[in-house]
């Protein structure tokens, strides 16, 4: 007999419903006559309703410009009956601040759902159960189990092991008591553990920039050449800066490191100490896309780009082929059939005629 799969649908906060004033993240499922119906992402897609009336300050001249079936925003919540499960919300009182923040939770929230998820079908254990023993614990310990789940990349001794759970059990003298035992198994540790380091180990940034680099003196080569040294001399152990040639006279600099911010600045330094040292030899640097985060896309052209332009330099000109010919030397001359023959001169085929 199968065993039963674990219900892996809960909610992404301990409480059921969301405070009033507070900003949530929905996603529009209908449109009718009054308003429209969403459900609210981060709490287990319960449904709300946003009133016409609260879809704009303005007047609304048309809804399909203000609100469309699938799309996902913040809004504000107005109203929550927790008997009836009614929640009323607003697109119209939400700021620009409230955006931002809610938007900022909920990327945080859905990442950390996801890790739990995939726990909770590894395991083999209900989502809830998962929640209520570890994500619940640390939203409150923490703020956020987002916070938690980066302390836990690093140590997550401290952070798992101080999670416990209440267990009631029957003691010797036949009264119940309660147990405090470890919240998390040795088998949702380690799942746990493995799941939040590969998606939350922080990725190093590739940053790149594209100039070109010009020298009309006699030994220009050796010129551009001393100016690439000088620009990857700005580099170090945790930001190392790499400069190659795409095709004269173009050429990137990149470099890849855990802080954005410090790559940046020692680009734009490399690119400093190379046009410095390039000019100082009367050449020329142009900055053609100055030092800027690329995607592995980018990354992956770039190198396409590259190679094949490699394979285009690596390939044998017509010029090679005439050049073996020309070796063969003057050819056989027929002497005892005057009549017609084939002569090779200079290697190329000649059909005498009578």
């Amino acid at each position: 007999m199968a065993s039963q799969s674990p219900n892996l649908e809960c909610r992404m906060y301990e409480a059921r419903y969301p405070e009033v004033d507070t900003a949530v993240m929905i996603q529009v499922k209908n449109i009718a006559d009054m308003g429209a119906y969403v459900s609210l992402l981060e709490y287990n897609n319960v449904e709300g309703m946003i009133l016409f009336s609260e879809l704009s300050r303005r007047r609304i001249r048309s809804v399909s410009s203000l609100i469309k079936v699938g799309r996902i925003e913040p809004v504000m919540v107005l109203r929550v009956d927790k008997d009836k499960g009614y929640i009323d919300l607003s697109k119209r009182r939400v700021s620009e601040e409230d955006i931002a923040a809610c938007e900022e939770r909920y990327n945080k929230s859905k990442l950390v759902h996801s890790i739990m998820r995939h726990v909770a079908e590894t395991v083999g254990v209900d989502l809830e159960h998962l929640y209520a023993n570890i994500g619940w614990p640390l939203y409150r310990k923490y703020g956020h189990a987002f916070e938690a789940f980066k302390v836990v990349v690093t140590d997550p001794d401290s952070v798992l092991g101080s999670l416990t759970r209440e267990v009631k059990e029957v003691g010797p003298d036949g009264c119940e008591v309660t147990k405090a035992t470890p919240a998390v198994s040795e088998e949702v540790k380690e799942a746990l553990i493995r799941n939040i380091k590969r998606r939350m180990t922080p990725q190093p940034s590739k940053i790149r920039a594209d100039i070109e680099m010009r020298s009309l003196q006699l030994d220009g080569v050796l010129h551009i050449k001393d100016a690439m040294r000088k620009a990857e001399a700005v580099g170090n152990d945790e930001c190392p800066v790499k400069i190659k040639l795409v095709a004269p006279p173009l050429y990137v600099l990149t470099t890849q490191t855990l802080d954005k911010e410090q790559g940046l600045a020692i680009l734009n330094k490399a690119i400093e100490a190379c046009s410095a040292a390039i000019e100082k030899k009367k050449g020329k640097l142009i900055v053609k896309e100055p030092p800027r985060v690329v995607s592995e896309r980018e990354d992956k052209l770039l190198a396409e780009h590259m190679a094949m332009l490699d394979r285009e330099n690596e390939e044998v000109s017509g010029d090679d082929d005439s050049e073996e010919e020309e070796d063969t030397g003057m050819g056989d001359i027929d002497l005892e059939n005057g009549e017609s023959g084939i002569t090779m001169v200079f290697g190329i085929r000649i059909r005498e005629r009578n």
